[in-house]
């Protein structure tokens, strides 16, 4: 081969890697990895985003529930895949950095084994009673605590998870003991809570607000500094003397070692279809607040995070054994 077709050989290699960086992908086909059951708030929000996404990507974006340990599955499964654009993780800001904390072998590192791209969109946790235990308030499931203290079983949609701890601090205050029940996701514990086949639990706004609405169920209180727009109505756990203010948020990841160009090419993506008047409406009739920002965006706000509740976290002792 002469000088000038070498020469020109590599320029066409160089604009090949540009465009695949820009890409970032290696088929025609993108999975959203979702490590919860699905009927849920975020079941719901990763349809959204993946409807409204698919155009923007110029290629065919599924959901794909997988599910089970906590999130963990469905994590590591994002973890060990290639960062060719093929896979992306969606699930809650907290999975991302309670998870390390409270694995005695942490499985991964979020900042070591994915690339950030946008954070999607906050919500609120909230206290949840079954019709069964007659509750219309939170002084009146005080009450059904206490009188009954060998019935006080929860559910959480998994362990080491905010609404886990929140429990935590729930019986501490009250001085009562509760059984935790770890769940596969929140859709579960709705199911129970309407049949009432459990007491009460701890989930989302976005998971309940809709059986809340129907009457099927009751949210006693919820978890926010101030009281949800969605549920103006309902007080905080700080207006029932409950000393403990708990957020939550979804995010986007992708493996490590995918673009960073991709990355942010995603995040634009996101935040596009997250502006859209119809992915609006959706987010905020199922009790979400759309955000979308830059991958640095989602880094400093999982910093925060991490910062805020490792020490809670590691006063409960808590371990999961891999």
């Amino acid at each position: 081969m002469d000088r000038r077709n070498f020469i020109a050989g590599c320029a066409a290699l160089s604009l090949t890697a540009k465009a695949g960086e820009a890409i970032g992908q290696a088929g025609p086909l993108t999975k959203i990895i979702f490590p919860f059951a699905a009927g849920g708030g975020g079941d719901a929000l990763c349809r959204v985003v993946a409807q409204h996404l698919g155009p923007s990507l110029d290629r065919s974006v599924i959901v794909e529930n997988r599910t089970g340990g906590d999130g963990l599955i469905g994590i590591k499964s994002v973890k060990g895949a290639a960062p060719d654009g093929s896979t992306i993780l969606i699930t809650t800001g907290p999975t991302m950095y309670l998870l390390p904390m409270t694995e005695v072998t942490p499985s991964f590192d979020t900042a070591r084994d994915f690339v950030p791209v946008s954070l999607l969109a906050r919500f609120e946790f909230a206290v949840v009673a079954s019709p069964a235990i007659n509750a219309t308030d939170f002084g009146q499931f005080v009450a059904w605590l206490k009188a009954n203290p060998g019935k006080a079983t929860f559910g959480v949609p998994s362990s080491g998870t905010i609404p886990h701890f929140t429990g935590s601090k729930l019986a501490e205050v009250l001085g009562v003991s509760m059984t935790r029940v770890s769940y596969r996701g929140s859709p579960p514990i709705v199911n129970d809570l309407v049949g009432g086949h459990l007491p009460f639990g701890i989930t989302t706004v976005a998971d309940a607000i809709a059986q809340h609405r129907a009457g099927s169920l009751r949210i006693l209180a919820v978890s926010g500094a101030a009281r949800s727009p969605f549920l103006p109505d309902v007080p905080t756990l700080k207006e029932n003397g409950i000393d403990l203010v708990a957020d939550g948020w979804y995010g986007m990841w992708l493996p490590a070692g995918s673009s960073s160009g991709f990355a942010k090419q995603l995040s634009e993506a996101v935040a596009a279809a997250l502006a859209k008047a119809e992915a609006k409406e959706k987010f905020l009739s199922i009790g979400l607040t759309p955000v979308g920002t830059t991958p640095e965006g989602l880094t400093q706000e999982l910093a925060a995070n991490t910062a805020f509740w490792q020490p809670i976290v590691k006063a409960t002792g808590y371990k999961i054994t891999n």
